[in-house]
């Protein structure tokens, strides 16, 4: 009986000890408290996406802070755009939209006003399948041409898309016509679904268009159905990583970013006068 009782003794100290000092249980336990890597939960559209993906693994690499990220539309009632992952809870230190919805976002106590950045703008662009001719869109009259030709249309289902079906096409007159040829493209780029060949033509932002392997940039739309968007950041009022939210914001927003922002088919903001350097992260 006696050796019974340091049997089951000597079980229930292996068991606490083993418990105290993290003994594994099929593999390493994950880091936690002080020894967690820092992280910033941040979400963007998809005007800024193409230059965020390129230079999120830079501040990544200067700053030892891992990008926790999230894609969605500015705007719409897609699962996945940004208003609607707020909605059902969904957290986030950075959130990198249209700056209109990120003002609507500020109105609403989501973000801090004095933390804002306006990073870029972008017009609207159209896209083709890649070999297919490349139809004029050079003048009003030929723009207006081209959509009554093309056998379907593709727009986005956020600020561009918005602004082209519900305003560029009433005021050429031409809605009762386009709209039973029209289709708004929820969750994925206009350019993709033109690749696939689904849609004849389609329309978004220029950033959006270039990254797409099958797809061709057929050039903006004439300036004067132009709509030219502005994209923002900001802070969460929520967000935990406070500093490093701040840290991002300032290298989105500098002169060594721009050049990579530029190439997306965006056009920067950054003072025109920056140093050009890489920011201190």
């Amino acid at each position: 009986m006696m050796q019974r009782r340091w049997q089951i003794c000597a079980w229930v100290v292996l068991a606490v000890v083993g418990a105290a000092c993290g003994a594994p249980s099929g593999g390493p336990p994950p880091a936690s408290g002080a020894d967690a890597p820092p992280e910033l939960r941040v979400v963007t559209s998809g005007g800024l996406a193409a230059a965020y993906d390129v230079l999120a693994p830079r501040f990544q690499d200067a700053t030892g802070i891992t990008l926790v990220t999230a894609y969605g539309a500015s705007g719409g009632g897609a699962s996945d755009s940004i208003p609607v992952r707020l909605e059902r809870g969904e957290r986030f230190d950075v959130l990198s939209m249209s700056q209109a919805g990120l003002l609507a976002m500020i109105d609403r106590g989501v973000v801090r006003a004095d933390t804002r950045v306006d990073l870029a703008t972008s017009s609207i662009g159209m896209a083709v399948r890649e070999g297919a001719a490349m139809p004029d869109i050079s003048t009003p009259e030929a723009f207006a041409r081209a959509l009554l030709d093309a056998e379907s249309i593709g727009y986005s289902a956020s600020v561009s898309g918005t602004y082209i079906s519900t305003d560029l096409f009433p005021r050429l007159g031409l809605a009762e016509q386009l709209a039973p040829k029209s289709r708004r493209i929820l969750s994925e780029r206009v350019a993709a679904v033109v690749a696939r060949g689904e849609v004849e033509i389609g329309f978004q932002q220029v950033s959006e268009i270039l990254s797409i392997e099958g797809a061709a940039y057929a050039g903006p739309i004439p300036d004067e159905y132009q709509l030219v968007t502005t994209f923002s950041a900001g802070m969460t009022a929520e967000a935990r990583n406070r500093a490093g939210a701040q840290r991002l914001l300032d290298f989105l927003s500098s002169a060594a970013a721009a050049p990579t922002i530029a190439e997306s088919g965006l056009q920067p903001l950054a003072l025109a006068g920056g140093s050009g350097g890489r920011p201190e992260l």
